[in-house]
């Protein structure tokens, strides 16, 4: 699914079901997991194993990718690298690029279905926000966009967070979720996001002030992208 979001620079790995989840951790990715559930860590090594399969793609050797637990929890990639990797129910998924390629990268997948009652609440959704999600709905109630919301935010965090390292509250990205109605194939569309926090967004002052994503629908599945290139080398 991510496959079709991303640019040619972005390597990409997915598993359905549990197709990796028995894939052994590397001893330095041991302590990220060594209290979860079984559930919680059969997905995180599925996570690393698609995370590793996509960096083959880029050419660089397979190794640990351990949680930074003084950074979040965040993947600590190798030098030279932007990644994300995310898992839900019957999907796994990891994204990566060479840093030089892509400014920044967040992925997000979650199932298919209505948000819980109440998690627009928690997610502090403005009224704008609430106000586009029922003008969507009403025109194409088949496609659950309170979800696509959660998803799309969660991909803002994570394209954002490795430049600033802090949490970016849901309240801090107001969203604008569209349909492609051009595309062809499994539902999907765009969506922007406007981000309400002082100072410069990406390192060094690199913009834009509104990140631009892209969002799928299908197979049980809502994936959402957001992958910033870099601008073209001078020379």
């Amino acid at each position: 699914m991510i496959e079709h979001l991303v640019p040619a620079s972005v390597r990409t790995r997915a598993a359905y079901g549990d197709e990796l989840d028995r894939v052994p951790l590397h001893p330095e990715e041991e302590p990220g997991v060594a209290r979860a559930v079984p559930k919680r860590r059969a997905e995180h090594a599925a996570g690393r194993a698609c995370a590793r399969e996509a960096l083959a793609g880029l050419g660089v050797p397979a190794g640990p990718i351990p949680r930074d637990d003084a950074d979040r929890g965040a993947p600590v990639w190798p030098e030279g690298v932007v990644g994300s990797i995310t898992h839900c129910d019957g999907y796994r998924a990891a994204a990566v690029a060479r840093a030089t390629d892509v400014l920044a990268l967040g992925i997000d997948a979650e199932p298919d279905g209505p948000l819980p009652e109440g998690v627009l609440d928690v997610i502090h959704s403005t009224s704008e926000e609430r106000a586009a999600l029922a003008e969507l709905t009403g025109k194409k109630p088949e496609i659950h966009w309170d979800r696509l919301l959660f998803s799309a935010k969660e991909t803002v965090y994570k394209a954002w967070y490795p430049y600033h390292h802090r949490m970016l509250g849901f309240e801090e990205a107001e969203l604008l979720l569209a349909e492609d109605p051009v595309l062809s194939g499994p539902t999907r569309g765009t969506f922007t996001a406007r981000l309400l926090v002082p100072g410069p967004l990406l390192a060094d002052g690199v913009g834009p002030e509104v990140f631009t994503g892209r969002w799928i629908a299908h197979a049980g599945i809502v994936a959402t992208v957001i992958a910033i290139e870099a601008p073209p080398q001078a020379g």
